[in-house]
């Protein structure tokens, strides 16, 4: 039953809303869901799918993929965000949504697990409000058709050329043409809007160039490994700069939320396609 608080279904709901209109993905995971008479889809069914599509289960992540909190029985509108951040919740409920899907979601590895502050604000507004909240963390990051990764190069131009390190989670493309620092940076700024932010060997010609979003500054070795000129990844520790300078590569922090706000984006899209439903992209802007 739909909470009668939830604020009356936005219009903009109706139509495809994602700020960047992914390539739908070809494939589907197995059968194509079945027709229904009704509307929308069973939030079993919705999970099943992308439970297969993703190869959710066979990631040891740091969160635990899938349903995250339970909300009304049956999806027809879904909001997709990065994070779900209070904001990106209060915009989806604003917004009539049945479902929030996002990449980065709760109860992570380690985290505090009392329901306090603003964990317990975030989930009173997802309870209150009878919204279901899926999150797909490294299954997003990895997908081949709809990740984070693929969906980056595809904004940026970039070949994808192989993968490899940890659960080969770094990819790597060789470009049709060596470049330079600047014209990467230059590309970066225009593709992600942010300027990014360049350590070590800034006169390295980059003929192969690697990457992974978000968080992967740690991976920096596993693209050298790979034979990377540069390596590009969201974020940047004081360690990244000494190993990039000591081992005369590229290093470019180009934003965790910029370079993981098109994976989400991409499988909303081809959630909407496959199950006929309304789609909205919510972006919470963030500087890192």
């Amino acid at each position: 039953m739909n909470n009668p608080n939830v604020a009356a279904p936005d219009p903009r709901l109706d139509a495809p809303g994602a700020t960047l209109a992914p390539e739908p993905a070809a494939d589907h995971a197995g059968p194509r869901p079945s027709s229904s008479s009704e509307s929308g889809v069973s939030r079993q069914e919705f999970a099943r799918y992308v439970e297969d599509f993703l190869s959710a289960s066979r990631f040891n992540d740091y969160c635990p993929n899938g349903l995250q909190v339970e909300g009304r029985p049956r999806i027809r509108r879904l909001a997709t965000a990065v994070t779900a951040s209070r904001r990106a919740i209060e915009q989806a409920v604003e917004a009539g949504a049945d479902a929030l899907l996002v990449h980065h979601g709760y109860f992570w590895r380690g985290e505090d697990p009392r329901v306090v502050g603003v964990s317990r604000r975030r989930l009173g507004l997802l309870l209150q409000h009878d919204l279901n909240l899926f999150a797909y963390h490294l299954p997003l990051d990895a997908h081949a058709k709809v990740g984070n990764n693929v969906q980056l190069a595809r904004v940026c131009g970039w070949p994808v050329s192989g993968r490899g390190g940890d659960r080969d989670l770094v990819f790597y493309g060789d470009l049709p043409r060596p470049i330079g620092a600047a014209e990467l940076a230059a590309s970066l700024a225009a593709a992600l809007g942010r300027e990014p932010l360049l350590v070590g060997d800034e006169a390295r010609v980059v003929r192969r160039l690697a990457w992974c979003t978000g968080g992967a500054q740690d991976a920096l070795d596993e693209a050298i490994a790979l034979g990377a000129d540069a390596y590009v990844s969201g974020e940047i520790s004081e360690r990244t700069t000494h190993l990039a300078r000591e081992a005369g590569v590229l290093y470019a922090a180009a934003g965790h939320h910029a370079t993981e706000r098109y994976g989400v984006q991409a499988l909303g899209a081809h959630l909407a396609e496959v199950f006929g439903l309304a789609h909205r992209f919510i972006d919470d802007p963030n500087p890192v």
